[in-house]
């Protein structure tokens, strides 16, 4: 189809047309040229006055004798046609499909050309993903990992906010806008998610190498130590065998400088982190031929999310340049928190990052950065990513580190990034030009959507009636179902009855560890074990008498005692009549000669009986809904007594009776 003339000034670079035909941005068109045949160009910008519709456009270049894109030497005729271009004529020129190697990226913008991206290119060639908040970042990454995956390349995700683990389940939402793309919902199986299990029980426990060396020590240091805390740290660390924080905390012991407390502070906050063991989680496993590991870092403070990521890195990267792991490649999601511009900052993980970007690709380790804030990543790592895939940005200091790391951003392209819309990106250092492109429909569900805080205020009344209508409660439910206990019984069972007991999910924390603790709201006991539904009563210390918690002190300490024990330790003159006191009181349990505490009381520590089940809205058919009968202020007075109490969450435990 013939679009018009070239007119005016023309340079090998640019020209502009008259367009007798409709014309849009970003059209690609060809023209012929008397010595290199017919030449791939792009319309950059259109301008309308009352002469007509003038396009403006920049020459993209033709293929040579050797398959390469070449740019002109000599500028177009003035008066030469120009015509759109054909889909073949483009797909030849930039070539965008390697089928035996293809990442399917979605289609160019405008056209019915798919979008097919090398995938050797892209995972020795370190990848930028780059987008404000709310562009399509993490879904586009879902994209790209979905293609990774399908080739079984090892990969490792670091992700902050608990995002990737949908990529398990297909995206049934999407199923027809798929078949647009020829495809289907898919969930990928080969994917195994680490992280701490005391926030999540879903997740497999991540445990580091306690293997560490002296300037992984000095490194993992909070703060920076004086140069006599220097001196008596490797005087202690060059005397061990083995080393690690237990072993340098006891060699310690005999130093007697009084710099050395310090060392001590920063080195038992580390220990009790409890993420280096000698049991820890092995590197080959995380990484592994054509298996993905996501690094679930959701809920962990950012100082450990650093040590995580440093440390795993470093080995990873060590390993790999030892040929012991396999080639894989790693994202890391929100990179300015890790590797953030010299100017913002340093982080525990932020030279590894910048060594891994320069020397990687070597050592067959690729690297994806993804932020949604370009201008604060290290300038070294981004300049180091030469593909990157570019969203909406509107920021307009993110837009001047992507134009200053991003080879081929013209003005036009620049302008055009503001005005992005959801699902289109820019893709640049694949080709010799940036390219458009819509993004395809993901096969896998996305997880990075984002909480909606305000709504229209019909649809929050609509959703609150829901709520009551079908019964939706917070409730904390057993892993076992009616079924699995039909099946579990030896005799017949006639009925399984759903009974709904009113409880409350505290949050608490004991010195630097945080936990839940589940109370029952009838009984005003604690709930140990959901699956039996099995309680314990908290001690009434405040009605016992100095003797008796003498002897019950003595008895958490022994865990198994005698009379004679308790005459001799606790000086108590008449110990008999206050044993017999306490197991009327069924504190204690006497057997023959000994006693021991009674298992009907929390004596331990309260974060030894928490809660690892979540409580979530669900429609539950019930038989019995019990009456609450402790109050949350005389259940939160009562639990202070034994921990601290930070927030609290009212809800129901699923219980199940079994009726024969």
């Amino acid at each position: 189809m013939i679009l018009g003339k070239i007119t005016g000034k023309v340079t090998t670079n640019e020209f502009n047309f008259k367009a007798d035909d409709e014309v849009k941005k970003f059209d690609y068109i060809q023209v012929l040229h008397k010595v290199y045949d017919y030449v791939l160009c792009q319309i950059v910008e259109i301008e309308k006055t009352d002469m007509g519709v003038d396009a403006k456009c920049r020459v993209i270049g033709y293929k040579d004798e050797n398959n390469q894109i070449k740019p002109l030497r000599i500028p177009f005729e003035v008066g030469t046609e120009v015509l759109l271009a054909e889909d073949k004529f483009i797909t030849d020129v930039i070539k965008l499909e390697n089928p035996e190697n293809g990442a399917y990226i979605g289609k160019l913008e405008g056209k019915d050309i798919d979008v097919k991206v090398d995938l050797s290119t892209l995972l020795t060639k370190h990848v930028a993903v780059l987008a404000k908040s709310g562009a399509g970042k993490s879904y586009t990454v879902g994209v790209l990992l979905e293609e990774i995956m399908d080739k079984k390349v090892p990969l490792l995700i670091i992700d902050p906010h608990g995002e990737y683990s949908e990529l398990k389940q297909a995206n049934n939402e999407e199923k027809e806008k798929l078949k647009e793309y020829k495809l289907e919902p898919r969930g990928f199986s080969n994917i195994k998610e680490y992280g701490d299990t005391k926030l999540n029980q879903n997740l497999r426990p991540l445990k580091l190498s306690d293997n560490l060396s002296t300037t992984e020590v000095m490194h993992l240091l909070p703060g920076k130590p004086t140069g006599t805390q220097q001196g008596i740290l490797y005087n202690t660390i060059k005397s061990l065998d083995k080393i690690n924080f237990t072993n340098i905390l006891l060699a310690l012991e005999g130093e007697e400088n009084n710099a050395k407390w310090m060392i001590v502070n920063n080195l038992e906050h580390l220990n009790k982190l409890e993420l280096f063991l000698p049991s820890f989680t092995s590197y080959n496993e995380l990484v592994s031929g054509g298996n993905c590991s996501i690094i679930n870092l959701k809920g962990i403070s950012p100082d450990v999310q650093e040590i995580i990521v440093y440390k795993l890195l470093k080995d990873l990267f060590e390993l790999r340049k030892k040929n012991k792991v396999p080639p894989f490649f790693t994202v890391i999601e929100e990179a300015h928190n890790y590797c953030p511009e010299r100017s913002f900052g340093e982080t525990k993980c932020s030279k590894i990052l910048r060594t891994i970007a320069s020397e990687g690709r070597k050592f067959g380790l690729g690297l994806c950065i993804v932020s949604q804030r370009p201008a604060r990543v290290d300038k070294s790592v981004l300049s180091q990513c030469t593909t990157q895939i570019i969203l909406k940005v509107t920021n307009p200091n993110d837009l001047k580190a992507i134009s200053n790391s991003v080879e081929g951003i013209t003005a036009e392209s620049e302008k055009e990034i503001v005005n992005l819309s959801v699902g289109s990106t820019i893709l640049a250092g694949i080709t010799d030009m940036p390219l458009f492109v819509s993004v395809r429909p993901r096969m896998t569900k996305h997880g990075g959507h984002a909480v909606d805080i305000i709504e229209k205020q019909e649809d929050f009344l609509k959703k609150s009636e829901e709520f009551e209508s079908d019964e939706m409660l917070s409730v904390v439910k057993p892993k076992t179902t009616i079924n699995d206990l039909k099946i579990m019984s030896e005799d017949e069972i006639e009925d399984v009855r759903t009974i709904l007991v009113p409880a409350y999910m505290f949050s608490c924390k004991e010195k630097q560890e945080n936990f839940n603790i589940l109370f029952d709201a009838v009984n005003g006991k604690i709930v140990v074990d959901v699956e039996q539904f099995e309680t314990k009563k908290l001690p009434r210390l405040d009605k016992l008498s100095n003797d008796e918690i003498k002897i019950l002190k003595l008895a958490y300490s022994k865990k198994v005692f005698t009379q004679e024990d308790v005459a001799r330790e606790t000086a108590i003159l008449d110990p008999e009549k206050i044993l017999s006191d306490l197991e009327k009181k069924h504190f204690l349990l006497k057997n023959n000669q000994t006693c021991t505490l009674s298992d009907k009381y929390i004596f331990s520590q309260m974060s030894k009986n928490a809660c690892f089940y979540k409580t979530g809205f669900e429609k539950i058919n019930f038989s019995h809904k019990l009456e609450k009968k402790v109050s949350i202020d005389k259940a939160k007075e009562l639990l202070s007594k034994f921990t601290r109490v930070n927030d609290f969450q009212e809800c129901f435990v699923v219980k199940y009776e079994v009726v024969r």
